[in-house]
């Protein structure tokens, strides 16, 4: 059905009065705002919420208070017809770089916070949203307004140290550094190491102050709108497809629903938007409330509190803190549990527009806030029209899967949550994922009322969500409770009520189902320890009892980032080695920087959208293109038949169909491509396309099916130094065992986007692509479209990160664009959904180690056989090339005698896995450094004198026979041992376990030697192009692409040094294969070392040709030089060349030198374990990074940070899910978690090794981009300790599984805890599993 008519929608954007006559209620503000409005600062990252990078302010008035609301949210969930007569305030109108930055851009610029810079407008007006509420914050504000924006570049820790300069907390940040600090958490309570007199990597005097006076004032005409006294007309906005009313009052919303009971209603748009966008659910009508004011009122009474169920969360979280502070504590225990979940739910962003009727009437099982409410007696008022009534919010109230007893012809009006009496205690625990912004995996609340004076249980309410298709009341839990004295004899009788009542079968939605039950029981024993705690300080129990279980740790602590200063002699024109802020950050910041989406659409410019395969493997019958052909906007349909060149794309020796042609042979495998005059239209047409499949027997997916049917990708390598079999016989153990590692997405904040536009003559192409690889996309379109390479030119701006993803993968997806506008012959966009990304491009490879380890009594190991398999997926990609580099770096630091090495890249049915970031060295470390621990474990020595024991010492050599000087290696180890004090934590930690059964801390420390460059030696190779101009300035092109790394920052450092010119006077516009050609790949961390050299070669030809002129006229200027060299007719134009190291392997000798040099890292990590959920928390990590001489420390240690977060991430969160049949589960950051703020390590500590040298790179630097990542590894291998320290109170010992990553479902079940013991895991092959495990 649709709406009669449709009405003018008035908003205001930066101050300026928007009317949209044809509002269509699907259209968020997000694509209004960069399709319609041309403000492209605000970023698409993942359409559904999850990670911040589109947050905008919006603002209302509000006429009761006569106030104005400012609050954060995602614009990708806000439909445009619910703004109006709101306020939007978006990144760039707060401050841009033409007339003045606001603070907050300035401060997380200038503090290094912005790498690739796809996420920072997110995070700009987030931190811009809290000051504009809170202009003096503390550190938990900045935390939270923080919770919901991601960045998968920085690490974090410099975003925190810009933005904790506007802290509130005695000045603490800007006078002494020290911040938010609780000095019982920092270990040892030892101070911040930092000294004033230690160069900084910014200078916060030179912050302008915040001016809160100077901001944006409300739009007066909509405080006149909203000040009016006429009753609201019902608004009506009507679409292509659905048709949105908009009530002014509960009397026309309950007429609307009675008419249209099937409507559903539309408040904050965070449940109904992504069923819509995500689900392809289509609605003709929707009823908004957002007008409604009887919905949003707040009633006192003796009993409790109504709340109006517009009322968002964050409104709800103000209304129960001040209703805190205004109550007696008895009177506040449900008050305080419900603000307890409230902050852990969902981000700042979900909160201030979901509301509490939304959230209850979504009956999601796992739901936050559900348990509480029922457990604490609340109820809601509800309305039909012919009458009101009243529902308890218990059991009997969710009825099934999202489904309530509310009526469809009802509305919820409000919720009533009532005081507590004396006597009764609430309490509400949740597990999710990650500590915040994550669906929770269990909740549980528990409401008990004792008898006055005692600790009999006169009343109890236990109800736990996640452990059932509804919220679930554990009611024969509660009846075995009754007129029992709350003391330790009742747990084992509820822990067996518990599990007999809450069953989950083996095969439940959401898996995890021993880890969810084991919570059950281990979130009441700490709701028992809580409430015996609540009975003891009231004075109604005399006992002893347990000692109190605290939270983890959570506060940020100083940190510290030490490098080298440069030489007082250096010329202060010379910007090498100075810590100088990334090129572009307040580019970034304001949101002006550009990256391929951000181009204006060309005229008559067509969007492509991708069918993909719904079969792991199997026959394509038949593929109907004839329904997409008949939706509105469709223009054609591309399948491979319309491919006029190569069908495939050959990478490495090995093909991979551009688009399938008569078989499928993964889920998400690219069936064809549908063009449409817009994004959604595309959308729908791809979602109308028909494909016929025949099953064909037998997909493979794990490795281990891949190893039983021998199917491998070639070539597989192996190596072998000395004689393992032999070495085996004499020592005086061995060992054999080994370790999964699971896959990882890179999870760029740009998706993969491309647009190709011809030019309209000589079969002439421009692509504009977010890639690493130009030279590979323009050959791809090339072979694709079968013309000349010369005719295509690859244009990169910037890339919003890629770590790997985005060169084999972002060729194939621009070669398929490339033949819609070969065919159209217009210009067509592709710009991947999150979900559709994730399932296309694949990530990191799942990895099986295995090892056969002999050793010495004193821990020396004398023979190593290892085997590595990867799954490579569905084609070949760059496996076989990962598969290499796990054997080449397989000695890691370790001088093995006897060492034998296999990998190979398993082919299997699953999305083709592609190179990131460490290229298999993660993969292939973490399997070696398992390998020692467990050797310490069986010789009971400590793991970081078995590593010691086993390193190389003096002049070495590798096992491809490759020297090197270990030495800054152990300078490495040394000093990472003296900065983290190793020795006294290590005995720190051991009293503290000593001193705690529940929690346990570990500690690992963690080396790496790290291979840089390309195996191959042509892919080490760079070029450059440096243009002088007659001003003075300077234009420099290079081979490498901008994507985060900082190469463009120093490459213009570089071009400094050379030419003797400040770097205001040298700029990096793009990569072009128009200005570089025949470039090689951004990746190995050889993009400074390939093209630096090559700028320096060019800089260097342009500095001698003007040397003579410089020599006549000495106290000329740059300007002059320049000048009278072009009228000298001097070329001004050079280009440079580097051949990079003739790396190579011979793999049937077994010899090679496959890397120009080794970057020598070394981690200590510390962590405090939550032993009855597995949650932890990263108290402590000092990194020490030998890296040569930094040409720039800010870009570095940035880049160390970022790599080692995302190394975090890897081994101890980020889970990659498939279903039976071969489909991702996770699709997104609502099921797929990386590390958030409350993820990074709370004291964070970079070091740089001093008087570093390496003859084998520019300026003596090294390549860093990649060797952080395994660091990372340091945080699982210090959970494993704790995990050890726990089982050896459950009187264990000595090796044991432990894979990666360690989430906190396998922490937990690894302790052996008495509560993991009570569930054993179901036996393998009884069941039918919810997913995959791979």
């Amino acid at each position: 059905m649709s709406a009669a008519r449709s009405d003018p929608l008035l908003f205001f954007v930066n101050g300026k009065k928007v009317e949209e006559r044809n509002a269509d209620p699907e259209t968020m503000l997000l694509s209004y705002l960069r399709d319609k409005l041309r403000l492209t600062g605000t970023k698409y990252g993942c359409g559904g919420g999850g990670c911040g990078a589109c947050t905008v302010m919006v603002s209302r008035y509000q006429p009761r208070t006569k106030t104005i609301l400012h609050f954060a949210a995602t614009a990708c969930l806000v439909p445009i017809c619910q703004l109006h007569g709101a306020a939007v305030t978006t990144v760039e109108g707060i401050g841009n770089t033409k007339t003045r930055l606001h603070p907050v851009q300035e401060r997380i610029a200038k503090a290094n916070g912005s790498q690739c810079g796809f996420c920072t407008p997110g995070m700009v007006m987030s931190m811009y949203t809290l000051l504009r509420n809170k202009p003096w914050p503390s550190m938990e504000d900045i935390k939270e307004a923080l919770a919901g924006n991601l960045c998968r570049c920085t690490g974090y820790r410099p975003i925190i140290d810009g933005y904790r300069t506007f802290c509130q907390e005695a000045n603490c940040c800007q006078l002494n550094g020290n911040c938010g600090v609780n000095r019982e958490s920092i270990p040892n309570g030892e101070e911040h190491n930092g000294s004033q007199d230690e160069p900084q990597l910014f200078d916060q005097g030179e912050f302008q102050p915040l001016d809160p006076t100077q901001e944006l004032i409300f739009p007066p005409e909509l405080i006149l709108m909203a000040e009016r006294k006429s009753p609201p007309e019902t608004l009506s906005f009507c679409g292509e497809r659905m048709s949105l009313l908009c009530p002014g009052s509960v009397e026309e919303l309950l007429e609307l629903k009675t008419k249209h009971p099937e409507a559903p209603l539309l408040m904050g748009n965070t449940h109904l938007g992504p069923s819509i966008k995500f689900k392809g659910v289509v609605h003709t009508l929707m009823i908004s409330a957002f007008r409604v004011q009887e919905l949003f009122e707040v009633r006192h009474t003796p009993e409790g509190v109504w709340v109006g169920a517009g009322c968002s969360l964050s409104e709800l979280l103000s209304l129960l803190q001040k209703l805190i502070s205004e109550s007696p504590p008895e009177q506040s225990e449900l008050f305080r549990a419900l603000t307890k979940q409230l902050q852990n739910l969902g981000s700042q962003q979900v909160r201030n527009m979901a509301s509490l009727g939304g959230h209850i009437m979504s009956a999601y099982p796992n739901s936050d806030l559900n348990p509480v409410l029922a457990a604490g007696n609340c109820k809601i008022s509800v309305d039909s029209g012919s009458g009101r009534r009243e529902l308890p919010l218990n059991q009997d109230f969710f009825v099934s899967f999202g489904k309530t007893l509310v009526k469809l012809e009802e509305i919820v009006l409000s919720v009533f949550i009532p005081f507590t009496t004396k006597g009764e205690l609430v309490s509400a625990l949740r597990h999710a994922p990650r500590k915040e912004a994550a669906f929770s995996t269990v909740t549980c609340a528990v409401r008990v009322l004792f008898s006055e004076g005692s600790s009999v249980v006169r009343d109890i309410s236990v109800y736990y969500g996640g452990v059932g298709a509804t919220t679930v009341k554990a009611e024969k839990t509660c009846q075995a409770l009754l007129n029992k004295e709350w003391s330790e004899p009742i747990l084992s009788q509820v822990y067996d009520t518990l599990l007999d009542e809450l069953v989950l079968p083996p095969s439940a939605p959401g898996g995890k189902v021993q880890f969810r039950r084991v919570l059950t029981l281990t979130l009441f024993f700490k709701f028992y320890l809580e409430i015996l705690h609540k009975l003891k300080h009231m004075g109604w129990i005399s006992c002893e009892v347990p000692d109190k279980l605290l939270p983890l740790p959570s506060d940020i602590q100083p940190s510290v980032q030490h490098f080298q200063s440069v030489s007082n002699a250096q010329s202060s024109s010379d910007a090498v080695g100075r810590p100088i802020m990334h090129k572009a950050a307040l580019s970034h910041a304001t949101g002006e920087a550009v990256y391929c989406d951000d181009l204006p659409p060309v005229q008559g410019e067509l969007y492509l959208a991708l069918v993909t395969s719904s079969r792991a493997y199997a026959k394509i019958k038949q593929l109907d293109v004839s329904a997409a052909l008949q939706m509105p906007g469709v223009v054609d349909v591309i399948t491979a038949k319309d491919i006029p060149g190569k069908k495939v794309r050959t990478d490495f020796g090995h093909d991979e169909d551009l688009l399938a042609q008569t078989q499928v042979v993964c889920v998400g495998q690219m069936v064809c491509a549908v063009v449409a005059d817009t994004k959604a239209h595309a959308k729908r047409g791809a979602a109308a396309v028909r494909v016929q499949y025949e099953d064909l027997p037998d997909p493979i997916f794990t490795i281990e099916e891949a190893i039983e049917r021998s199917s491998y990708y070639e070539p597989r390598r192996s190596f072998e130094r000395g004689n393992v079999a032999e070495a085996l016989k004499s020592v005086d153990h061995v060992y054999e065992g080994g370790i999964y590692m699971g896959g990882q997405e890179h999870f760029y904040m740009e998706t993969q986007s491309t647009l190709v536009v011809p030019v309209g003559e000589e079969r002439e192409f421009h692509l504009y692509v977010s890639t690493q690889w130009p030279t590979s996309t323009q050959e791809a379109v090339a072979q694709t479209l079968s013309i000349p390479s010369n005719r295509v030119v690859c244009h990169v701006k910037r890339v919003g990160g890629a770590f790997g993803g985005k060169i084999t993968k972002t060729a194939i997806l621009t070669s398929i664009t490339a033949v819609a506008a070969w065919k159209t012959n217009q210009a067509v966009r592709c710009v991947l959904e999150r979900g559709d990304d994730m399932l296309i491009t694949g990530g990191r490879h799942p990895t099986l180690g295995k090892y056969k380890v002999g050793f010495m009594n004193d821990g020396r190991i004398v023979a190593v056989d290892l085997e590595y398999y990867a799954n490579a997926g569905c084609t070949a990609d760059e496996s076989p090339l990962i598969a290499e580099k796990m054997v080449l770096l397989m000695d890691n630091i370790y001088n093995f005698p006897h060492m034998r090495g296999f990998a190979g890249a398993c082919r299997t049915n699953l999305p083709s896995n592609t190179s990131f970031r460490g290229f298999g060295v993660p993969q292939c470390l973490l399997v070696v450094e398992n390998m020692v621990n467990d050797v310490a474990m069986k010789v009971g020595m400590p793991v970081d004198k078995v590593r010691e024991v086993n390193m190389y010492r003096g002049p070495s050599i590798t096992h491809y026979k490759m020297e090197f000087n270990p030495e800054n290696l152990h300078l490495c180890w040394d000093e990472c041992k003296r900065r983290c004090e190793y020795d006294a934590r290590c005995r720190a930690v051991e009293q503290f376990n000593k001193e705690n059964q529940w929690k346990k801390r570990g500690v690992a420390i963690v080396p790496i030697k790290y291979g840089i460059g390309f195996s191959e030696g042509f892919l080490n190779q760079g070029s450059a192009l440096v243009h002088i101009y007659k001003d003075g300035s300077v234009l420099v092109a290079h081979g490498g692409t901008e994507m985060g790394q900082g190469v463009h920052t120093k490459m213009q450092q570089v071009a400094s040094r050379e030419l003797h010119i400040p770097i205001s006077k040298i700029y990096i516009n793009e990569t072009s294969t128009g200005t570089v050609p025949n470039t090689c790949p951004s990746a190995a961390s050889f993009g400074t070392d390939a093209n630096g050299m090559a700028v320096k070669e060019a800089c260097q030809i342009l500095y001698q040709r003007l040397k003579p002129i410089m020599q006549k006229n000495p106290e000329g200027s740059w300007e002059s030089w320049v000048n009278k060299a072009f009228f000298d007719k001097i070329s001004l134009s050079a280009t440079g060349f580097s051949r990079g190291p003739d790396s190579y392997v011979n793999w049937e000798t077994m010899e090679g030198r496959p890397y120009s040099y080794f970057t020598y890292g070394v981690c200590f990590c510390e962590v405090e374990l939550d032993c009855l959920t597995g949650d932890y928390r990263t108290l402590k990590t000092d990194l020490v990074m030998d890296i040569g001489r930094s040409i720039n420390p800010c870009v570095d240690i940035g880049q160390i940070e970022g790599a080692f977060m995302q190394g975090l991430g890897l081994y101890t969160m980020e889970e990659l899910k498939y279903s039976l049949s071969g489909l991702l589960y996770t699709r997104g950051p609502s099921q797929y978690k990386i590390p958030a703020v409350c993820d990074m390590p709370l004291s964070f500590n970079v070091y740089l090794l001093p008087n570093s040298e390496n003859p084998n790179a520019i300026y003596s630097s090294k390549g860093i981009g990649e060797p952080g990542v395994f660091l990372g590894s340091a945080a699982f291998f210090a959970i494993k300790d704790a995990v050890s320290a726990a089982r050896s109170d459950s009187g264990l010992s000595g090796p044991f599984s432990f894979d990666s990553p360690a989430t906190p479902e396998r922490a937990c079940l690894a302790t052996a805890s008495k509560f993991t013991q009570k569930i054993p895991a179901s036996k393998p092959g009884s069941f039918k599993p919810w997913a995959l495990d791979i």
